[in-house]
């Protein structure tokens, strides 16, 4: 499957999508959950990396309830509502409800629990983009956004559907493995990323982040940590 799609839209606009996980952060029995649609600076393998402050137009304009959700990027499979949309410090926050009145909502949470179901797609048109000579990469800078599809295939891989939050720092002192999970599915490091600071502590985050041209400044960093610490604590 190739990394990005087209769609057929009214007035000959041009519309893309952008997949990744569905990296919820709960999933309730009533087809409620939350997560992330769109994670900023993070390449997919179509190419695209996202800056943060691309949706902020469009959110602006079109609010969470004129922003639709549907299944596989079919008009016509619409399964629920977007409650909320925002960016933060790590990408874009989506909080939605299945509306499990509907046949193919009820399928979509019974897939989703089971882990079968873990990818959400942002259909979007670029409305300003610009693209690396050398790397290819094409960084969208502002998009509008359409909608926000449950998808099968993901475009970022790696990443796993955690449908119940846990809280491993709560009780006792994390080992290795948690810790470094903490990093990459709260915090948002890459896994190359993570390994910097279990190795070297934040000094070897610090010699990455000097070394990438692409990475967080410090106050974009400490804010997603806080994100993630917030996020932690509320379950």
């Amino acid at each position: 499957m190739h990394a990005t799609e087209h769609f057929l839209l009214p007035a000959s606009l041009s519309k893309r999508s952008r997949a990744l996980p569905l990296d919820m952060k709960s999933l309730d029995g009533d087809g409620a959950f939350e997560g992330y649609a769109s994670l900023f600076n993070r390449e997919d393998l179509g190419h695209d990396v996202i800056a943060p402050g691309a949706f902020r137009e469009s959110l602006r304009s079109r609010g969470a309830q004129r922003i639709k959700m549907l299944f596989q990027h079919d008009p016509a499979e619409p399964i629920g509502v977007w409650d909320e949309i925002r960016e933060d410090a790590r990408g874009l926050y989506v909080r939605g409800q299945l509306m499990t009145a509907v046949a193919k909502a009820r399928e979509v949470l019974a897939l989703m629990r089971a882990g079968a179901l873990d990818g959400l797609s942002i259909g979007f048109k670029a409305v300003k983009a610009r693209r690396d000579a050398v790397s290819g990469v094409r960084r969208l800078e502002k998009v509008d956004l359409w909608e926000i599809s449950v998808v099968t295939f993901p475009m970022l891989p790696g990443a796993r559907v955690e449908s119940v939050k846990t809280r491993p720092f709560a009780v006792r002192a994390p080992t290795m493995r948690e810790f470094e999970r903490w990093l990459t599915r709260d915090a948002g490091l890459t896994r190359l990323e993570a390994s910097a600071v279990l190795r070297s502590g934040f000094h070897g985050l610090k010699a990455l982040r000097d070394a990438s041209r692409t990475f967080d400044d410090d106050a974009v960093l400490a804010s997603r940590f806080r994100d993630a610490a917030r996020l932690m604590s509320a379950t």
